[in-house]
């Protein structure tokens, strides 16, 4: 209604929901959910959106004019094309990622959903475009979540090099139950060799994470013992002096048989005059 907050017309909603209740039993148990969605998580991320006509080439113009091109879709949901402003989605992908509920407001209408994924531009890395899931709050989803490592290793300041097999993992659980992080706490971590598996990672027994249990996500390593050797350098005793070889003196040319040198002819000619 016009003049109206968001947080009147909320309420507005959820009274006409318990009020066509009390002439349909099951509306309520149908709606439990979505009207505790509704009332409960008004302070959830939330992220204005509007329905997008461009297509194809416009795109790039859309995008000129710092919009996201986008599309959410779901279970028993209709794909709708949407835009969103870029600045916006930015700092709400920084804080939601991809398994954090989000309020995602299309015009004035609310609807629960989770990013589900994100194009990027291969030579910028700037992301330029956006699909949202629209969840139902009574079914499972799936969704990758970001593994984070929490603590301090002894092992690791001891001078061990700590390895981190994974940086995401699937999950699965209710929309409103999905972990926004993993974290693992290497502060167990106190010798070399020692391991943090999948199974040690505390989690809600409401969010079940799809691999196998054993799998080791972080470990220590001795670090290398990295043996450089250096020349001794020689003793007096094993240094060769090598002299230098004199060179031998210019030999005279030498004389053809039967010829006598040059220097000789011309003695004998002085002697003859």
């Amino acid at each position: 209604m016009v003049g109206e907050t968001e947080a009147q017309g909320s309420e507005r909603r959820i009274t006409r929901r318990i009020r066509k209740a009390k002439n349909d039993p099951l509306f309520i148990l149908d709606n439990f959910y979505q009207i505790l969605y509704t009332f409960f998580v008004m302070d959830r991320i939330e992220l204005q959106a509007q329905k997008r006509e461009s297509v194809g080439k416009a795109l790039n113009s859309l995008r000129k004019e710092g919009f996201l091109p986008s599309v959410v879709y779901g279970h028993d949901f209709a794909t709708v094309p949407i835009q969103i402003k870029y600045t916006d989605f930015e700092k709400v992908f920084k804080k939601a990622g991809e398994s954090t509920l989000i309020n995602l407001k299309i015009g004035a209408k609310v609807e629960p959903a989770v990013i589900k994924d994100i194009q990027r531009d291969p030579i910028t890395d700037q992301i330029t475009h956006a699909d949202f899931y629209k969840v139902n709050l009574l079914e499972k989803i799936k969704a990758n979540v970001q593994v984070v490592v929490i603590g301090e290793s002894e092992a690791v300041k001891s001078g061990g090099i700590l390895v981190k097999t994974v940086n995401e993992l699937e999950v699965e659980a209710l929309p409103q139950d999905l972990p926004h992080e993993l974290q693992i706490d290497i502060s167990v971590l106190n010798n070399f060799g020692d391991e943090v598996k999948i199974k040690n990672i505390l989690l809600s027994d409401k969010v079940k994470i799809n691999a196998n249990p054993e799998d080791v996500i972080a470990l220590v390593q001795e670090p290398r013992k990295e043996e450089i050797e250096e020349a001794a350098p020689p003793s007096v005793e094993e240094v060769e002096v090598i002299k230098k070889e004199e060179k031998p003196e210019a030999e005279a040319p030498a004389t053809e048989k039967g010829k006598e040198p040059p220097s000789a002819k011309a003695s004998e000619g002085k002697e003859k005059k």
